[in-house]
């Protein structure tokens, strides 16, 4: 099966979303821009060159997600490729710090959303013969971090849901996949370096590669994913962590000096 070269990307304005918007416009991709900030969604489109969409959703909300199914409906006939990629962060508190509203918003927007869209969307795959989905999940969906209650928690079902959905829907030629992020060089996470609530430092010394990933790291994993060179993948889950996952030695994966490398 020949994919249209459609695509949506919700959390598409800033960060991972916004590298993935740019690589799939570059490629040929029409692409639609879903963000719950409609304005800079917007913005965004005078960055890339015309045929592409914005919208304005949130995707916790089920009215929302299917007013934007219906637009790129409307305007590309057609979705061949999903990346579920709204997120955001949870507060870093101790656990009998955490409110319960947080945790809720955390689960609601990581999970619920990424159920939302892909129930929509996949109503439109199934209606036009296939498709392909790609969920970001996360270390923390994978391992235990202290402190990260909700986004474990909803990092982890976006991975349970994602071999369901699979499953499900592979007769009918839709395969769902995820990817498994580590730290990122994004503005979410120099936010919460100037806040004092990560060490990029220590950070750094974890990861095997001894670096931080970079926003194009993960979108071309999702572009990879997506691909017909990945035709026989679906239920998978694709670390992009730079060997954070596969560490479990005692001590620091990589010998980095405080502030650089060696």
């Amino acid at each position: 099966m020949t994919l249209e070269k459609t695509i949506l990307i919700t959390g598409a304005a800033d960060g991972i979303g916004w590298a993935m918007a740019r690589l799939y416009a570059a490629r040929g991709f029409r692409v639609a821009l879903a963000d719950i900030d409609g304005q800079k969604v917007h913005d965004r489109l005078g960055e890339l060159d015309p045929g592409h969409l914005a919208l304005a959703a949130d995707v916790t909300r089920e009215e929302d997600v299917q007013t934007m199914a219906q637009s790129v409906r409307e305007s590309f006939g057609n979705c061949g490729v999903v990346i579920n990629n709204a997120g955001i962060a949870d507060s870093h508190l101790p656990t009998i710090e955490q409110d319960a509203a947080q945790f809720q918003k955390v689960l609601d927007t990581h999970l619920r959303g990424t159920f939302l869209v892909s129930k929509e969307m996949g109503r439109m795959m199934l209606d036009n013969g296939g498709g392909t989905i790609v969920n970001i999940s996360s270390i923390a969906g994978l391992g235990g971090l202290p402190r990260r209650n909700a986004y474990g928690a909803a990092k982890a079902g976006i991975i349970a849901m994602t071999r369901s959905m699979a499953c499900e829907w592979a007769p009918q030629g839709i395969r769902v996949n995820s990817i498994a992020p580590g730290f990122v060089e994004t503005a979410l996470v120099r936010k919460l370096t100037n806040a004092g609530r990560i060490d990029i430092a220590q950070i750094r010394r974890r990861i095997p590669m001894g670096q931080l990933g970079e926003p194009d790291d993960i979108a071309e994993a999702a572009y990879f994913l997506s691909s017909p060179a990945a035709k026989y993948i679906t239920g998978a889950v694709l670390s992009v962590d730079g060997g954070w996952n596969a560490f479990s030695d005692f001590g620091d994966a990589h010998p980095l000096e405080t502030g650089g490398k060696l």
